[in-house]
């Protein structure tokens, strides 16, 4: 199901008008109608409002292999950055950073943020996630850009289990979460690609 034809049947469900669900995006009634029409798409920030309003997650709304029958009727659950699960990846992805977005059917959106920076792109998106995918290091590896504008490379901070991950373009660091030689080794390395410092995900 698109997009589209979900804000149309949620709108529909929650009893809003296209002029009341305006006003609570704060965008004009005419930017709803083309929103339902298809002939254009909400930006970031207006899809994380849309996910508050008909409780359903950003990654519901977006996906169209996921229906609107799955509608999550915990409201807060849009503000949960990371779940533990047993057996899944979680972590942090800029979306920027990926150069191809067939990833992102591998990974369930838990949480979007809109970042501004002092760099390029002037906004990242941030993508708080959880995934089951087995091989998603690699998968990573394969599809993060490096960042040829400041020399520098992209990376993405997820943990599975007990092991944490730091992946760049083809080169997938790991250690052991609470083993600080190991983490130390891989701070080393990650300096020398040009990442000073990392906030690592779930620690």
């Amino acid at each position: 199901m698109k997009l589209s034809d979900k804000i149309q049947l949620l709108r529909k469900k929650y009893n809003y008008s296209q002029e009341e669900l305006a006003f609570k995006c704060g965008v004009s009634r005419q930017a709803i109608s083309k929103w339902e029409a298809n002939k254009a798409y909400p930006e970031i920030d207006k899809l994380i409002i849309l996910s508050h309003l008909f409780s359903v997650s950003v990654d519901t709304l977006i996906k169209e292999d996921l229906n609107i029958d799955m509608i999550v009727q915990n409201k807060s659950c849009h503000k949960e950055v990371i779940t533990n699960v047993d057996g899944y990846y979680e972590g942090l992805l800029i979306k920027e950073s990926i150069s191809d977005e067939g990833i992102l059917d591998l990974l369930n959106i838990n949480k979007v943020e809109l970042w501004k920076t002092d760099g390029i792109p002037k906004y990242w998106t941030a993508l708080y996630f959880t995934s089951s995918a087995t091989d998603l290091p690699h998968r990573f590896a394969q599809n993060l850009k490096r960042d040829v504008t400041t020399s520098g490379n992209w990376y993405v901070d997820f943990k599975h289990g007990n092991t944490k991950y730091i992946v760049f373009k083809d080169k997938i660091l790991s250690y052991t979460i609470g083993n600080q030689e190991e983490k130390d080794r891989v701070m080393i390395e990650c300096k020398n690609l040009g990442i000073e410092s990392i906030d690592a995900i779930g620690e």
